[in-house]
């Protein structure tokens, strides 16, 4: 999932000012983003199921619909959901900004902007967004960790079942000594040497 060679971030821009749309694009270029531009926000929906990007940088007022409907549009789909979405406008009034984050934007850049900041900001939402996912594969992978152990378990519970049917003596050992280990690895966790190295998962596995 994470590649150690370099890859560029994909900027989704969707504004239809034909000037700003290229001002954008000349500084994402230089930043070394990707930039997937469209004037249109219908073909932007169409195109990201098939070139996910990593950010949407978004105008509020276009004439197909306005840039809070379009964010929940984006927001509506299980796979897009999670792209962070910077609104771009020149209404820069508290009501405008918080129609912008209740519509599931991250950010809200007032025009003209300074390409400084606007790259800053994206920085710090990529940046957000790399954690975000990483932190979900990393649950992922414990909870993968997690079901394996138990199948593991399960398997040796049963050889344990299989074995007492055949021989109830040996069934009834078994169950002894997996009490006895239990006791004793609580016992050495508490007070002894070893008590630093048995932790809750290493009595549960023995």
């Amino acid at each position: 999932m994470y590649l150690q060679t370099e890859q560029k971030s994909r900027i989704m821009v969707i504004d239809d000012d034909s000037g700003v749309m290229s001002l954008l694009e000349n500084i994402l270029h230089k930043n070394g983003y990707c930039v997937l531009p469209f004037l249109d926000v219908s073909k932007a929906l169409e195109t990201a199921h098939k070139e996910i990007p990593d950010l949407i940088l978004m105008d509020i007022v276009m004439p197909e619909m306005d840039g809070f409907l379009a964010c929940e549009r984006f927001k509506q789909n299980s796979v897009l959901k999670d792209i962070p979405v910077i609104f771009m406008s020149g209404k820069n009034t508290t009501e405008d900004k918080i129609k912008g984050f209740q519509a599931g934007g991250v950010d809200y850049i007032t025009k003209p902007f300074h390409p400084m900041e606007l790259n800053a900001r994206i920085k710090t939402h990529l940046d957000l967004s790399t954690l975000r996912n990483k932190l979900k594969y990393e649950k992922l992978m414990e909870k993968k960790i997690q079901d394996v152990a138990e199948a593991q378990q399960a398997t040796i519970f049963a050889l344990a079942k299989l074995a007492e049917q055949r021989d109830d003596n040996t069934g009834s050992h078994l169950e002894r000594v997996r009490e006895y280990c239990k006791l004793l690895a609580k016992q050495l966790s508490e007070n002894s040497a070893y008590s630093d190295r048995i932790s809750g998962d290493f009595i549960i596995c023995i």
